[in-house]
């Protein structure tokens, strides 16, 4: 018992976890609520109990025999007794909420959007006057691209920070995201935002500190006096962008230090070996958590633990690094959930929704990356064969966290296709990512893309650009004023959303992809984009194009239409929660992409045509699991799936849904 508040004794502790919470509650957590209510001392206290084990132990794990472990040990657990303090009133009822329904990121409903405040809107005080559109789509949950203070350009798309505790100026202040974030809390929709974790600009104030000569400054970073360190990793070290920064070290002649720097020269790394550098970058997202956030996007946290002959990527320590944060979280800021940007490769991908001992301790969300570069893959070659075999040999998401189901994103596409999958389908793996890159850079014959490679390497390795649109032939359709062409992107469009919108979890619209937005024409014309042709696939928003979606007959309204009534099915559908089973299986058609999902009594069978034909599958198919082979709703359309003879005839990039237990 301390001070009179029984012990809830909510998990078991170890007796050496239990001895140590004990002695950080008498030293650490009773001293700082003197004077709080006793029903808030007491939720804290209760939660503190709740999540200690899962914070000490990882933190032990990584810092047990580092020098600095106790009083940073401290220090972690003050800024999470300060942060539930200054969490305000309206913040703590949420935490509160949400404990009551965790899977509020999972349900049906949810639908998220991306966009870049600058870009939709100009500003966060604009982007509070357009909300009405999201709200027409149907939107749930928005993820702001990066808006925090960088470096100026070049500045990697706003992922090099400058400041963590304040907005770009260009955009508005700090007060201007707590307004979006009420109003946006009002209508019912979650706000993301990006946390750079792995580095910062060299223009932070940690890094400044570090130029300035101070030497607890410097051990936040990862530096070197002369490059025999630095060779030795780079052996094993990929470089992520080998056209515009080779290497992964930078020197700098005001340290007289080679600087860690994975992604630009200019974005260094940070170390998580230093316990202070985990507790700095908890506070930093612990005050972000009060200004609204509801999600936050960990940005390239596959990077942050460093070992000599690795890659450097996925290491054991990552996740208990995310661990740590996730429980103080689940301490200060239990509403928040965390979403982890790792494009790493399908079988790694799991773990960092928690795997084995981290089962449910670290990210409620992580992007399907390989989903979205099998529904290209797919597009290109118009077989569904490869995306089959992958999607069923990946595990599936552990319980309480979901997929986040894309299209496109702000990034460009790494055609991340296994080898070893490739070869179990009788493809040469290298050869098909020829293909794509050829593909949707529009030089492979019949191509209907007109992308881009990006990075692209001597021997034509490259990721790809370009919008969704651009990708999937809209624009040269529009180019040609070819109206069965564009007719068959716009379904190749709202195919590509309708099985992202089907496969379970959270589907994201990227901005201007509701409308067709096509590749911005300028880009290259801003010389801080010149040498990223990243920038072709993030256009400004065209609110002309957004009044003509009410215009019968044009390509933003059939767009608009599709994704509203895609939204529209999965509300209404319960088997689209994350939580419902789901298969994907072989239809006898390599060209139609099959998968089912159940939960609770309901189930939806979903079929797929990725080719610009007629494509028949066998009623039986659906009869094997479960569902009556009577036609069912082409789901972005208005019309039915008709069952011609003994086979359902899908249409060219049609998207069927049949649903259990009722007849069609």
């Amino acid at each position: 018992m301390l001070s009179g508040r029984p012990m809830q004794n909510v998990l078991v502790m170890r007796p050496a976890v239990r001895r140590a919470f004990e002695r950080a509650v008498r030293q650490d957590v009773e001293p700082a609520l003197d004077g709080r209510p006793g029903p808030e001392r007491d939720a804290l206290l209760t939660r503190l109990e709740r999540s200690f084990t899962e914070l000490y132990e990882p933190f032990l794990a990584l810092y047990g025999g580092h020098p600095r472990f106790e009083p940073e040990l401290r220090a972690l657990l003050g800024a999470v007794v300060a942060a539930d303090g200054a969490r305000p009133a309206q913040l703590h009822r949420l935490d509160h909420e949400r404990e009551i329904t965790p899977d509020w990121h999972e349900r049906e409903h949810a639908l998220g959007y991306v966009a870049y405040v600058d870009r939709f809107a100009g500003t966060l005080p604009a982007l509070r006057e357009r909300l009405a559109h999201l709200h027409d789509l149907g939107v749930s949950y928005l993820h702001l691209m990066p808006l925090l203070r960088a470096r100026p350009e070049p500045n990697d798309g706003g992922y090099a920070v400058a400041d963590y505790g304040a907005v770009e100026p260009a955009l508005g202040t700090m007060d201007d995201l707590r307004a979006l974030a009420a109003d946006l809390r009002t209508a019912g929709i979650a706000l993301c935002v990006d946390v750079v974790l792995n580095h910062t600009a060299r223009e932070h104030a940690w890094a400044q500190a570090a130029l300035g000569g101070d030497p607890d400054a410097l051990a936040f970073y990862r530096t070197y006096p002369d490059r025999t360190e630095p060779d030795a990793y780079e052996r094993t070290l990929r470089d992520v962008f080998p056209a515009t920064a080779p290497g992964n070290f930078t020197w700098v002649p005001e340290l007289g230090r080679w600087v860690w720097t994975t992604f630009n020269p200019w974005q260094w790394d940070l170390d998580y070996a230093n316990p202070a550098v985990l507790r700095a970058m908890a506070e930093v997202m612990l005050a972000l958590a009060n200004q609204g956030v509801d999600v936050l996007r960990l940005d390239a946290v596959p990077f942050l633990w460093k070992r000599l002959g690795t890659s450097c990527q996925n290491q054991p320590e990552v996740h208990d690094v995310v661990q740590c944060l996730r429980a103080a979280f689940r301490i200060a800021a239990p509403a928040v959930a965390f979403k982890a940007e790792a494009i790493v490769a399908p079988r790694e991908l799991v773990a960092y929704l928690g795997a084995g001992r981290h089962e449910g301790k670290e990210c409620d969300l992580a992007y399907h990356n390989s989903l979205m570069v099998l529904l290209w893959s797919s597009l290109a070659s118009t077989k569904v064969t490869l995306m089959t075999h992958a999607l069923r040999s990946m595990p599936a998401a552990p319980p309480g966290t979901s997929w986040v189901t894309y299209v496109r994103c702000h990034d460009d596409i790494g055609w991340a296709i296994a080898d070893e999958d490739a070869a179990a389908v009788g493809e040469d793996g290298a050869l098909h990512r020829r293909f794509l890159v050829d593909f949707y850079a529009g030089r492979f014959p019949g191509s209907f893309a007109r992308g881009a490679p990006f990075q692209e390497d001597a021997a034509g390795d490259a990721r790809t650009s370009g919008t969704a649109a651009s990708l999937a032939g809209l624009e040269d359709a529009l180019a040609r004023g070819d109206e069965a062409a564009v007719d068959l992107a716009v379904r190749r469009l709202l195919l590509l959303y309708g099985v992202a919108f089907s496969f379970g979890g959270l589907p994201l619209v990227y901005m201007g992809d509701e409308l067709g937005l096509l590749n911005e024409r300028e880009w290259a014309g801003d010389p801080a984009h010149a040498g990223d042709n990243r920038w072709m696939h993030r256009p400004t928003m065209d609110w002309d194009a957004a009044a003509r979606r009410h215009e019968p007959g044009t390509v933003e309204a059939r767009l608009w239409a599709g994704l509203v009534r895609l939204a529209h099915a999965r509300r209404g559908t319960r088997a689209m929660h994350a939580a419902a089973r789901t298969e994907v299986f072989a239809t006898g058609n390599e060209h139609v992409l099959g998968l089912w999902r159940r939960r609770a009594g309901h189930g939806v069978l979903v079929l797929a045509n990725f080719a610009a034909t007629p494509q028949r599958v066998h009623a039986t198919v659906p009869e094997l699991h479960g569902f009556a082979a009577t036609g069912g709703e082409l789901v972005a359309e208005d019309r039915r799936l008709e069952l011609e003879g003994d086979e359902l005839v899908l249409e060219p990039y049609a998207l069927a849904w049949l649903r259990e237990g009722r007849r069609a």
